[in-house]
C-alpha cells in the first residue's frame, strides 16, 4: 500500500448533504432582519454585549424582555390605561363634590314640592317639624362635641350629621305622603324605595367628601328617621283633632309655618348663595 493510499484511508470523509441529488434549501433566519437590527444583531459591536447580558446575567428573562421590540408599545398601553383610570376617578370625584354641594338645594326643593302639593295643615306641621329637627341637631352637636374626620374642612362638631338628619326627616315625610296619596301598591313602593335610596346616597356623599364619619352619618339618619315618624304620629294622634277643633291652634300652626318659610329664605340668601359664589 502506498503512502498516498494510506493517507486517503486515515482522512475522514465529510458529507455535507445526504445525497447528491437533494436540492439545496435556502437558509431563512428565524427572526426578521428588523428585529435583529433592533436588538443589535447586525452590529458586530453591540451584538456580543447584548448576548452576554442576556446569557450571563441573573435577570436573563428581564433583560431579554427589555430587548423585545414590542415592549415600548406595551408600556404605552399601560400608561394609557393608568391615565384613563385617573381621569375617570377625577371626573367621579368632581361629580360627587358638585352633587354634595347641591344636595341642600335638591332636598329643600323636594320638601317644598311636597308641602305645596299637600297645602294642608299636616304640611304646615311638617314644616314646623323640620325647624325642630334642625334645632335638635344643633343641640346634640354641642352636647356630644365630636370633631369631624378632617377638622380643617369644618370646625364645628360633626355628631350627628345635620345633613343626613334633615335628609331622612324630609324623605320619610315624602314617603309617608306618597303612600297616603297612592296607597300601598307597586308604584308607591317603588317610588318610596327610590326616594330612600337617593336620600341614602346623598347622605353617603358626606362621608366620601370627608365631612363626616360613618357613625356621624348613621346617627343623623337614625335620629331624622325616628323624629319624622314621631312627628307624623303626633299629628295623627293629637294635633289633627286640635287643629280642626280650636282656632288658636290653627293660627299658631299657620303663623309658625309662615315664620319658618320667611326664616328659611333669609337663611338661604345669607349663607347658601354666599357659599356657592
Amino acid at each position: 500500500m502506498t503512502s498516498s493510499a494510506a493517507i486517503s484511508i486515515l482522512q475522514p470523509k465529510l458529507q455535507f448533504f445526504p445525497c447528491r441529488f437533494c436540492p439545496l434549501k435556502s437558509f431563512k433566519p428565524k427572526f426578521p432582519i428588523s428585529k435583529l437590527a433592533f436588538s443589535g444583531g447586525l452590529d458586530p459591536k453591540k451584538a456580543p454585549s447584548r448576548r452576554n447580558r442576556v446569557m450571563g446575567s441573573n435577570n436573563s428573562i428581564v433583560e431579554l424582555t427589555n430587548l423585545l421590540p414590542f415592549r415600548n408599545n406595551g408600556d404605552e398601553a399601560v400608561r394609557v390605561l393608568q391615565h384613563g383610570s385617573e381621569d375617570s376617578g377625577l371626573v367621579s370625584n368632581r361629580f360627587e363634590s358638585t352633587l354634595n354641594r347641591l344636595s341642600k338645594w335638591l332636598v329643600s326643593g323636594i320638601f317644598a314640592v311636597v308641602i305645596l302639593c299637600r297645602h294642608d295643615g299636616e304640611a304646615m306641621w311638617a314644616a314646623l317639624g323640620s325647624v325642630v329637627n334642625s334645632i335638635l341637631s344643633v343641640v346634640l352637636k354641642k352636647i356630644l362635641n365630636q370633631e369631624r374626620p378632617v377638622p380643617s374642612l369644618r370646625s364645628e362638631p360633626g355628631m350627628p350629621s345635620s345633613h343626613s338628619q334633615s335628609i331622612f326627616y324630609i324623605f320619610l315625610f315624602a314617603v309617608y305622603s306618597i303612600v297616603e296619596w297612592l296607597g300601598i301598591n307597586e308604584i308607591s313602593l317603588i317610588t318610596s324605595a327610590l326616594a330612600l335610596a337617593f336620600g341614602a346616597y346623598l347622605s353617603w356623599l358626606r362621608i366620601s367628601q370627608r365631612l363626616h364619619t360613618m357613625s356621624q352619618v348613621a346617627v343623623g339618619a337614625a335620629i331624622g328617621t325616628i323624629f319624622s315618624i314621631l312627628w307624623c304620629w303626633s299629628w295623627n294622634a293629637v294635633v289633627h283633632e286640635a287643629f280642626t277643633s280650636f282656632l288658636w291652634v290653627r293660627i299658631v300652626i299657620i303663623l309658625g309655618a309662615a315664620v319658618f318659610c320667611a326664616g328659611f329664605l333669609l337663611y338661604v340668601i345669607r349663607y347658601w348663595i354666599r357659599d356657592d359664589r
